[in-house]
């Protein structure tokens, strides 16, 4: 274990250069350069930092300028203050929620721009505020056994989160529980609710990793297609035991599924007498058009609620959310209980904690305000070249259509050629390819990545 540094050497190495002509606030720049000083190990945890009179001494600026940099640093759980001992450093930095290589899985190689769809906008995310909820969260006495259902604190804060932003109010008639993700969810409910040969209906093009979750338990997935208003009800098969669906905007067609059409399933299910599983895929994420009712707020006794973190945040909390009625929550406990799994506290804490102060719902504003800008930048330059675009209303991707598979394989082809990663509709079908195009996601890059890999997949795209 690594020994503090003392005071006296802490001031000498502190590498801290201040430009008086810059516009940046010395305090900040004070700020700053304690945060590189703890990133790259020159400072460490427990590590007594200078006191502020100390400090401004050696850079030559007043001592409020360096209180104000402490003030900023305590805020954002950086350093502490011990009774009659000093100022400290309180942990090491934690991750920041980069991206993923390869996380839409549109691509294996990460010198390409990436454009596919299914990843976050972590450059929205307020950096110091997703930092303090990692340092608030790891502050906890270990556990000796873990909640099967999530900690208690998380279920809660979940509710309170789907009744404000997603109108899915809490009643005795349905219980939250956590989860590690949709697709462990899925698999759960596969596992559950299911037996090895009972068949599923989906969405097709649809969300590969449900369908794998269902196949790994042995379940038949029977692809059903969509059109413009999402997942075409008329054409569900007799005898599945369940629908799964992405209503709010179908992955990967882009589709909202309109009010009407979300009354044919919902009377579809209870006369069938079949769960649906709804898959609220980047429902919290809307511009231009009013929000449309949850299948779970409809009917609450037929529909399964699905969400996580992953889209809006981070997938490294590895955290989601299930609402049920209450037998199927009881079989998903049972299963938990049988196989001795259940979801990671982890994340659930840092989620809380994210939530607590009210940084989740300022987050969720702040991406509202910068998607539309990135949206507009991908649409723009496609339309502009002649090219359709669905999908664009709502969530963090749009579909160009295209005539056959042989064009969207050229386009991809060409894509890769010239720096840029495409995701075509071909991976996403689960039978024969029924729909011809390239879904492209505006979330994941720098906006300076996404001004230079758009107008190239623009070409591509107006070529194939």
């Amino acid at each position: 274990m690594n020994s503090p540094i003392p005071e006296d050497l802490v001031l000498d190495e502190l590498p801290l250069i201040l430009d008086r002509d810059a516009a940046q606030p010395l305090s900040a720049q004070v700020a700053a350069g304690l945060r590189a000083a703890a990133s790259t190990g020159v400072l460490r945890t427990d590590d007594r930092l200078p006191s502020s009179r100390s400090l401004a001494q050696r850079l030559g600026v007043s001592r409020t300028v360096v209180a104000a940099a402490y003030d900023q640093l305590h805020a954002e759980g950086w350093i502490a203050g011990k009774r009659g001992s000093g100022t400290y450093l309180t942990t090491a930095p934690v991750a920041s929620p980069t991206r993923p290589s390869a996380l839409s899985g549109s691509t294996d190689n990460p010198e390409l721009l990436d454009l596919g769809p299914g990843a976050p906008c972590v450059e929205a995310i307020d950096q110091p505020a997703w930092r303090r909820a990692w340092r608030a969260a790891s502050d906890i006495v270990p556990m000796v056994r873990k909640d099967r259902g999530g900690e208690p604190e998380f279920r809660s804060t979940i509710a309170e989160h789907l009744l404000r932003h997603r109108g899915l109010g809490a009643n005795s008639d349905t219980v939250v529980l956590a989860t590690a993700g949709t697709s462990s969810a899925v698999g759960e409910l596969a596992a559950a609710l299911l037996r090895p040969g009972d068949a599923i209906a989906m969405e097709d093009p649809g969300y590969q990793r449900a369908a794998g979750a269902f196949l790994a338990a042995g379940v038949r997935v029977l692809p059903v297609p969509v059109d413009a208003e999402g997942l075409r009800v008329e054409l569900l098969p007799p005898g599945i035991k369940a629908v799964y669906c992405t209503p709010a905007h179908q992955f990967p067609i882009g589709a909202r599924m309109p009010a009407a059409r979300r009354v044919q399933l919902v009377e579809f299910a209870r006369q069938a007498g079949v769960p649906i599983i709804e898959d609220d895929y980047d429902g919290e994420l809307r511009y231009d058009t009013a929000p449309l009712p949850l299948l779970a707020a409809m009917a609450p006794d037929v529909v399964v609620h699905l969400g996580t973190t992953s889209k809006i945040l981070s997938p490294s909390l590895g955290t989601g959310w299930l609402v049920a009625m209450p037998e199927i929550a009881d079989a998903v406990l049972a299963h938990r209980e049988l196989t001795g799994t259940g979801p990671s506290p982890a994340g659930q804490r840092v989620l809380v904690e994210f939530a607590r102060h009210g940084d989740l719902a300022r987050h969720l504003r702040r991406l509202r305000r910068a998607l539309p800008p990135r949206r507009a930048l991908v649409v723009d330059e496609l339309r502009r070249r002649g090219l359709e675009v669905v999908g664009d209303d709502a969530g963090s991707h749009v579909v160009v259509p295209l005539t056959s598979a042989a064009a969207e394989q050229q386009a991809i082809a060409e894509g890769r050629a010239r720096g840029i990663a495409l995701d075509g509709l071909a991976r996403h079908h689960i039978g024969a390819q029924r729909s011809f195009g390239v879904a492209l996601g505006y979330t994941a890059l720098s906006w300076a990545d996404l001004e230079n890999a758009v107008p190239l997949a623009g070409d591509c795209l107006a070529r194939s």
